[in-house]
């Protein structure tokens, strides 16, 4: 299977994408993995996550302009509707998450 670009993994249709831009050196992006996995299972079939690795993705990185890591970015039908930099809690993430999910 053809590695998808990032503009084709957040198009995904009838469903938000959750974008989490890390660095595998980045203490708060390893403090929030249980939030994103905890946020994950919660909106499963009704969200996708994708982590992207802003080391091996400065592409992506820079065309969102993220400046620091965490980087959080929802998409929904391929447009950023909601951003956040920094760690947050997982019960903030979700509330946003849940204005996009039907």
């Amino acid at each position: 299977m053809a590695k998808k670009s990032f503009n084709e993994l957040i198009s995904s249709p009838g469903m938000p994408v959750l974008v989490d831009f890390y660095a595998d050196w980045c203490g708060p992006c390893k403090a929030m993995n249980p939030v994103i996995q905890q946020v994950a299972s919660e909106f499963s079939g009704k969200l996708k996550v994708i982590k992207v690795n802003v080391d091996n993705n400065q592409a992506a990185a820079s065309q969102y302009r993220v400046q620091g890591v965490p980087t959080f970015i929802l998409f929904h039908k391929g447009q950023a509707v909601w951003r956040q930099s920094g760690a947050l809690p997982g019960n903030q993430l979700a509330q946003v998450i849940k204005q996009y999910v039907s």
